[in-house]
């Protein structure tokens, strides 16, 4: 019987962390989305074309974030869901950023001269 009690104690135990830390996990989620939806509107309303460059979203998608009320950013950031992502889905760019050995403001150019030939579909993608 006092074996049953432990086993339920720590049953009971580890879903309360597991909660806790989905918890964590989802107020992290909707923090960090936020700051990027923050960052990305900032971005667009000072140089709209380098802000759909750097972000990797489409014109139109830029203009919908520009057009935001504040109520809208905050329900949105709200998301559970990411809404930012990795756009590195080739070893080559994600190496070319992360390669210190090398000179590393070329390294940056190279990337960005590479990115500037994708189709902004398959960046954003």
């Amino acid at each position: 019987m006092a074996q049953d009690a432990i086993v339920e104690r720590d049953r009971v135990a580890s879903l309360r962390g597991l909660i806790m830390n989905t918890t964590l996990l989802h107020a992290e989620i909707k923090e960090a989305n936020l700051s990027y939806m923050l960052l990305a509107r900032q971005m667009i309303q000072d140089d709209q074309a380098t802000a759909i460059f750097r972000l990797g979203i489409s014109e139109e998608l830029a203009e919908l974030i520009a057009s935001l009320s504040p109520a809208q950013l905050l329900k949105m950031a709200a998301s559970n869901i990411l809404l930012c992502g990795f756009r590195f889905d080739e070893k080559l760019l994600l190496n070319m950023i992360t390669d210190y050995n090398k000179d590393r403001m070329m390294s940056q150019a190279h990337t960005a001269i590479l990115m500037a030939g994708y189709p902004m579909e398959a960046l954003a993608a």
